[in-house]
């Protein structure tokens, strides 16, 4: 590759990589509430003294890194005077988008000792333009930060040469997934176990150590803010895995309900890799360590009684990660210049698709925007969210002011009550017009609309 194509390569893994963060910050909206209440509300809790804090940051099931690292974005939007809920979210995504720019440039190194390096910005593009990583990665998911992480780890097992570096790379890379997320602590048996069987010893012993050090970096993050060591990993595991009552509060279903979120989610392409590697396994047998993981697990999900379809994520990007190096070589090596454009093409938008149908929900996008807008226009001193509950809503990050706000459904509801009665209450956000009936009667006037959504004001 010459020193032009090799700039060009870089500004498009810089432009793929900035895309999620793009999206998540102009489009708003959130895919489940954990993306608001774990991780952009504690933040702002911590950083104004004020906010909504999900239960599970009063029982300490939680721990602080995340939210850590994003108020300290906050505090610096706020030197910088920036105040509109979507200026500060843009800034809150700065340390993503750069854990996002170094998970994509881990799946290069990954796919270009396979492919070669043509094969593997191609890769790039097959894993950075993927539908769920373009939705995803540049959310505030503990799914998003982990899978970034893992990504890293996968590339840095993968090698083959200084062994010592790569297994602290590793090693704390898997670390850092299980801090940003408990439930990936199956992807770290994975890979200790994929190590031993490839009989990667002086890997293991170095990817062990590195884990190490994150695990006693997270005890004593547990100790200042929690009062003891590993206080809120044990607290997790004790309530998802131990007691049932994950189960019991959020809901139980059978293996079968990921089977359709795995269908519509999985590109076609990806699935073309299965017969590129019963061919490559004729030449050489070789065991992908990203796929062993997603397959292990995958498995653990089926069992696991509680299932959303976010807890695919880490799985399908390990699984499209093992998947895009075939894929890339066989496109990349063919003769004809127009089949190899015409190939990469179909692939990236077949790959792109699969964010239509996966997450397989609104992400409230037009509801967010109209909050933050409801707190633009000067004057506004309480707030009414109209078909949302407490959990859904965007809490005080997406209000940006410190002003009461309430939700509720329908007229009848007490909240929407009080809320006619306070003239406190200025600014309303209803979806399809509902309740705008009573609304008008109560001195409201629609005043902009977005999408579904509408934003109505009173004097």
């Amino acid at each position: 590759m010459t020193r032009k194509h090799s700039v060009a390569a870089v500004w498009s893994l810089a432009v793929v990589a900035l895309l999620p963060a793009v999206v998540a910050v102009v489009q708003l909206g959130r895919i489940h509430p954990d993306e608001v209440y774990q991780a952009l509300e504690p933040a702002w809790w911590r950083v104004h003294g004020y906010g909504v804090l999900a239960w599970e940051w009063r029982d300490g099931i939680r721990n602080w890194a995340v939210p850590g690292v994003l108020a300290g974005f906050l505090k610096l939007a706020s030197w910088l005077g920036i105040t509109d809920p979507q200026g500060y979210r843009a800034v809150t995504a700065l340390p993503q988008l750069a854990l996002h720019a170094w998970s994509l440039w881990a799946v290069y190194r990954f796919a270009a000792r396979r492919a070669g390096s043509a094969g593997g910005w191609l890769a790039v593009l097959l894993v950075g333009l993927y539908g769920p990583v373009v939705v995803f990665a540049g959310r505030t998911l503990s799914e998003s930060f982990s899978t970034s992480f893992l990504l890293v780890a996968m590339e840095a097992l993968d090698r083959r040469e200084r062994e010592v570096r790569a297994g602290l790379v590793g090693g704390a890379a898997l670390g850092l997934a299980v801090v940003t997320r408990y439930p990936s602590a199956i992807f770290v048996l994975a890979a200790l176990l994929w190590l031993l069987a490839m009989r990667r010893w002086r890997m293991f012993l170095f990817t062990c150590l590195g884990g190490l050090v994150v695990a006693v970096g997270l005890g004593l993050l547990d100790h200042l803010t929690w009062g003891s060591p590993f206080h809120s990993f044990i607290a997790y595991v004790r309530f998802n895995v131990l007691s049932g009552d994950a189960a019991a509060r959020f809901g139980a279903d059978p293996p079968r309900f990921y089977l359709m979120p795995l269908l519509s989610a999985v590109p076609a392409w990806a699935w073309c890799a299965v017969p590129l590697a019963l061919v490559a396994a004729k030449r050489k047998w070789a065991v992908s360590l990203p796929l062993a993981c997603a397959t292990l697990y995958l498995a653990a999900l089926l069992k696991t009684a509680h299932k959303e379809e976010r807890f695919l994520y880490p799985a399908l990007v390990l699984a499209v990660l093992a998947a895009a190096p075939l894929v890339a070589a066989f496109i990349t090596t063919q003769a004809r210049r127009e089949l190899r454009w015409g190939l990469s093409v179909m692939a990236l938008g077949v790959g792109a698709a699969s964010a239509f149908y996966f997450p397989p929900f609104d992400l409230r996008g037009d509801e967010f925007r109209a909050i933050v807008a409801s707190t633009r226009r000067e004057g506004a001193t309480g707030v009414l969210i109209v078909a949302e509950g407490l959990w859904g809503a965007g809490g005080f990050f997406y209000l940006g002011k410190e002003i009461p706000w309430l939700t509720c459904d329908w007229p009848r509801d007490e909240a929407f009550q009080v809320a006619m009665r306070e003239r406190r209450f200025n600014r309303v956000v209803t979806i399809d017009d509902r309740t705008l009936p009573e609304l008008e009667a109560a001195g409201f006037r629609t005043v902009e609309r977005f999408g579904r959504q509408s934003l109505l004001v009173r004097d």
